[in-house]
């Protein structure tokens, strides 16, 4: 029903457009008494093979969706709804910000891609904290991804972390830092290995400090670019962990062009889906091998299908994050994902995800 009907029309839309139709939905959808609880039955992954504990939180499927869709946390029990094992709300930043002037998100259907530039826009850390604080108990665990304001310099940066972490340690189940979206001016230059351990090592005591208030105690994620030279990918990687990072997300939006058809490949920003398949997959199987799969690595990018999540587990994720594939094929995505990957474990002696882990070399 999706791709023969409501896709065509969500297509006819401008796409941003369209995501805000989405969620307005999805939110509409979270309101209804009892039904995101209901329909969870129906999709939550059936095979035990699937469910995990990571951080010493309970994940029923390695699925989960990539910040960016929920930027604000408005639709979290409607996307639990279909069957996600966690959710990454934001990117989330100190002061409210609109973002880049639109148009700003483009797609590039024959490529099965997306093209965005949206700077960040998000109604700010105070207005999630209070959408997430009302949820009361989740089905999943919630993680928040944080940046930095546009008018922050990169000097100034770790404490627009800290007051997102300040603001919100009650109500995030992991903080993810972004240093690696394409869309703010200077942004990725904090990946850089000094400055990179530097944040890490701010963001984390931050979390100390807050523990005593919160009585908890977030992991921290952070999530680098696919376009960093090898040896700089290499040394961020090292960076992020010798400075006490929890895990790595692999990867983030790419600014590279290759191989696409669709006139949209033109247009400034970050490129998720499809193209990203193998780059991400090499990627993650690159920071498994460095790290010893000492932490555990999220791979993100260009997963459409269970055999895509099922080789970045073998290439050594954990766990698994899906945004632009949502898009194009609907919400039986994820129900078909969870099932496929419940198959292909099976399929090769696997009796639980955890086993895959990293199989492939």
């Amino acid at each position: 029903m999706y791709r023969s009907l409501i896709k065509p029309l969500l297509f006819r839309l401008d796409a941003e457009d369209a995501h805000h139709l989405t969620i307005g939905l999805m939110d509409a959808a979270s309101r209804v008494p009892a039904w995101p609880a209901l329909a969870r039955r129906v999709t939550a992954p059936a095979s035990p093979m699937l469910e995990q504990t990571v951080w010493g939180q309970r994940f029923a499927s390695p699925v989960g969706l990539a910040a960016g869709l929920d930027k604000n946390g408005v639709a979290v029990p409607a996307f639990t709804a279909l069957g996600f094992g966690f959710l990454e709300v934001g990117t989330v930043t100190p002061l409210p910000q609109p973002g880049n002037d639109r148009p700003r998100l483009f797609r590039l259907p024959p490529d099965g891609a997306l093209i965005n530039r949206m700077g960040f826009n998000n109604a700010g850390m105070t207005d999630l904290h209070t959408r997430l604080h009302a949820l009361g108990a989740r089905p999943a665990p919630v993680w928040v991804n944080i940046g930095k304001n546009k008018v922050t310099a990169n000097e100034d940066a770790a404490q627009d972390y800290r007051r997102c972490v300040a603001a919100l340690q009650d109500v995030a189940d992991a903080f993810v830092v972004n240093v690696s979206s394409p869309n703010t001016p200077g942004l990725r230059a904090l990946q850089g290995a000094d400055d990179l351990g530097a944040l890490v090592r701010e963001v984390l005591q931050e979390v100390e400090a807050q523990r005593v208030r919160t009585l908890k105690a977030p992991p921290v994620l952070v999530k680098l670019a696919p376009d960093l030279h090898p040896a700089d990918f290499e040394a961020s990687v090292d960076a992020a962990v010798t400075a006490g990072a929890s895990g790595l997300i692999v990867s983030n939006t790419t600014l590279a062009r290759d191989g696409l058809t669709h006139p949209n490949q033109q247009e400034a920003g970050g490129l998720s889906g499809r193209p990203l398949t193998r780059r991400a997959t090499e990627l993650v199987r690159a920071a498994y091998r460095q790290t010893g799969g000492r932490v555990p690595i999220v791979g993100v990018g260009g997963i459409f299908t269970a055999q895509d999540a099922y080789d970045r587990i073998r290439a050594g994720a954990t766990l698994t994050e899906v945004y632009s594939a949502l898009i194009f094929e609907g919400p039986g995505l994820v129900r078909d994902l969870n099932t496929g990957l419940a198959r292909l474990l099976a399929r090769d002696g696997f009796t639980h995800v955890r086993e895959a882990v990293g199989t492939a070399g």
